[in-house]
C-alpha cells in the first residue's frame, strides 16, 4: 500500500506540472516534452536488441520524480502510477494510509494531543501496609524457602549498610551509599532472576550480588580497596562487580550501563540463551540521552532485556518534579513500542512477580520491558550528602517507619508462620558480627602494590606507561610523606 500511495502521489505531481508548463525548445529543433525536464534532449525510443533494465529494479521517469520498483512490488502498484489522478491525490474518499509502522486514518479536525492522561497510570501492589495481601490480588507464589531467604537478605542488606556507613564516618573507608528503603527492589527483583541473566546494575543494588551469593566479605574487601578486591583497589568504595556471577561492575557515570545492557541482551538473543539482561537506574538517570537512546534501541533490536528504573522521588537534591512533567518513568515505554508496568517498590512480593513476569515475556517474546518502581531513598544520597538540607525530615521519618519494606514483609511471614521474634534477634546478631568480622580481617590485608596502577589495559605495557610507572616510583621516594605506607612500592 505504501508504494500504491508513493506511485499515485509521484503521477500526480508529474501530471500537474506537465499541464502548467510550456513545452521546451530542443536544440535540435522541435519541443522537448515536459515530461523530461533537465534532460539535455528528448529521450530516444528504446532500440531492439537493448540491454535491459537490472533485474532487482526499473526507473519509471515522471519529471520531477522518479519511482524506484523493487523485485516482488505489486503489479497493481506500478499500473496505478498511471492512472489519472484527482485533485486531492486520493482517489475513492481514501480515508487512511498505510505508512511504515502501521496504517494511519485521516482526520479533517485539528487535534494536539493532550500533555498527559486523565489520570495518572495506577501501581501494582499485593501486600497492603500491615502486609495482608490485598483481596483479589494476582502474584507470583513464593515457597517458604525461598520467602525465608528473601527476608534474610533484606534484614542482612540493612545492617551491612549501617555498618559500612558508620565505618565511613569513622574514616576507616573513603565513601559509601546505602539503600535504606529500597530493600525490596534489591532483594525481591534478584529472587525473579536467574544466575545465568545478566546484571548491569547502577550504585545502589548490593543487595542483587548478595543474593546472588557475594560474600559479606568479598563486599569488604572492596570496600577497602585490598588485595582481595576484584578491582584491584582501583574503584570506589560500593563499586562492586563479579564476573562469577554475572554482575557488570559498577560505572559512576549515570545511565551508561543503560546502552550497555540492551548490547548484552542482543548477544544473548543471538546466541539462543534461554536469560535476559536486566539494568537499574534511578529516576534521575532518565534526564540522560542514554536512557533513551537505551530504550530506542532495545525495542528496535527487540532486545530481552528488563529496564527497571527506582523511582525514590530524588535525583541526589533534584525531585523528580524538577526532572519531568511526565506520568513518572513508565509512560516513556509507550513513546518506543515497549510495555511497562508501575510497581509498589517497596512491596517485595509485588516486585518479585512484576519481576519473574518482565523476564518471562522478555525470553519468550524477545522484547524489552520497562519497570518503574516507586519507593523512597530513606538514607541520604551518600556520605558526601545530606539530604536533612532539601528533604522535610517528617517526610523522611513518615517512610522510615510507616512505609519500611522489610517490616511490611516480614509481617506477612509472620503471618505464614513462618518465621519468630526469637529468630529474629538470632539473625540480627549473626550478621553483625559476621560482618564485624569481615572489616577487621578486610582492614588487615595489604594494599595492592603500586604496579596494579598500570596492568590489566594492553596486554604488554606500552612504553609511555612504564615511564609513567619509573616517575611515580621516584615521586614517591622523594616524597614519601605524601603518599600511603601501606601501599607496596
Amino acid at each position: 500500500m505504501a508504494a500504491l500511495w508513493l506511485a499515485r502521489a509521484s503521477s500526480q505531481l508529474a501530471r500537474r506540472a506537465a499541464r502548467r508548463l510550456p513545452p521546451l525548445p530542443s536544440r535540435h529543433g522541435g519541443e522537448t516534452s515536459p515530461w523530461l525536464l533537465g534532460s539535455s534532449a528528448a529521450a530516444p525510443p528504446p532500440v531492439l536488441g537493448s540491454p535491459p533494465l537490472p533485474p532487482l529494479e526499473r526507473i519509471v521517469r515522471r519529471g520531477f520524480c522518479s519511482i524506484r520498483r523493487f523485485a516482488g512490488e505489486s503489479s497493481a502498484a506500478a499500473a496505478a502510477a498511471d492512472e489519472e489522478e484527482p485533485e486531492n491525490g486520493f482517489a475513492g474518499g481514501d480515508q487512511a494510509i498505510d505508512f511504515p509502522g502501521g496504517k494511519v486514518s485521516f482526520v479533517a479536525e485539528m487535534n494536539f494531543l493532550p500533555e498527559s492522561h486523565g489520570e495518572r497510570i495506577s501501581c501494582y501492589r499485593v501486600l497492603d501496609d500491615d502486609g495482608r495481601t490485598i483481596s483479589g490480588s494476582r502474584f507470583r507464589e513464593v515457597n517458604k524457602e525461598v520467602a525465608l531467604k528473601m527476608y534474610r537478605e533484606m534484614v542482612t542488606l540493612h545492617i551491612m549498610d549501617n555498618i559500612f556507613y558508620e565505618a565511613q564516618r569513622q574514616g576507616r573507608i573513603s565513601f559509601y551509599l546505602t539503600s535504606n528503603g529500597e530493600e525490596a527492589i534489591n532483594i525481591a527483583s534478584a529472587a525473579a532472576l536467574s544466575i545465568d541473566d545478566i546484571v548491569l546494575p547502577q550504585y545502589r543494588e548490593p543487595g542483587v550480588l548478595l543474593w546472588r551469593g557475594f560474600t559479606l566479605q568479598e563486599f569488604a574487601n572492596q570496600c577497602f580497596g585490598n588485595s582481595m578486591d576484584y578491582g584491584k583497589g582501583r574503584q570506589m568504595p560500593i563499586h562492586y562487580g563479579s564476573n562469577r556471577l554475572n554482575y557488570f561492575t559498577v560505572s559512576s557515570p549515570i545511565s551508561t550501563q543503560l546502552p550497555h545492557a540492551v548490547g548484552a541482551a542482543y548477544s544473548l538473543k543471538m546466541d539462543k540463551k534461554d536469560a535476559c539482561a536486566i539494568t537499574y537506574f534511578g529516576d534521575g538517570g532518565t534526564s540522560e540521552g542514554d536512557f533513551h537512546a537505551a530504550l530506542n534501541f532495545a525495542a528496535v533490536m527487540e532486545a530481552p532485556v528488563v529496564f527497571f528504573c527506582r523511582n525514590n522521588g530524588w535525583a541526589i537534591s533534584t525531585p523528580t518534579t524538577e526532572q519531568f512533567r511526565s506520568d513518572g518513568v513508565v509512560i516513556r515505554g509507550q513513546a518506543y513500542g515497549i510495555r511497562g508496568i508501575r510497581v509498589d517498590g517497596n512491596d517485595a512480593l509485588a516486585v518479585y512477580s512484576a519481576v519473574h513476569a518482565a523476564r518471562e515475556i522478555a525470553i519468550a517474546e524477545g522484547r524489552p520491558i520497562l519497570i518503574e518502581a516507586l519507593t523512597y531513598r530513606v538514607g541520604h544520597h551518600s556520605t558526601s550528602d545530606d539530604s536533612t538540607k532539601y528533604r522535610p525530615v517528617d517526610e523522611i521519618e513518615h517512610w522510615r517507619t510507616a512505609r519500611d519494606p522489610i517490616s511490611r514483609y516480614r509481617k506477612w511471614v509472620q503471618g505464614n508462620d513462618w518465621w519468630s521474634d526469637a529468630e529474629e534477634s538470632e539473625l540480627r546478631s549473626r550478621v553483625r558480627k559476621e560482618l564485624l568480622q569481615a572489616i577487621q580481617v578486610a582492614e588487615r590485608m595489604p594494599k595492592p602494590p603500586i604496579a596494579e596502577l598500570f596492568t590489566d589495559v594492553y596486554d604488554q605495557i606500552p612504553s609511555n606507561l612504564r615511564e609513567q610507572e619509573r616517575l611515580l616510583r621516584e615521586t614517591i621516594m622523594k616524597h614519601p610523606a605524601d603518599y600511603p605506607t601501606d601501599v607496596p612500592v
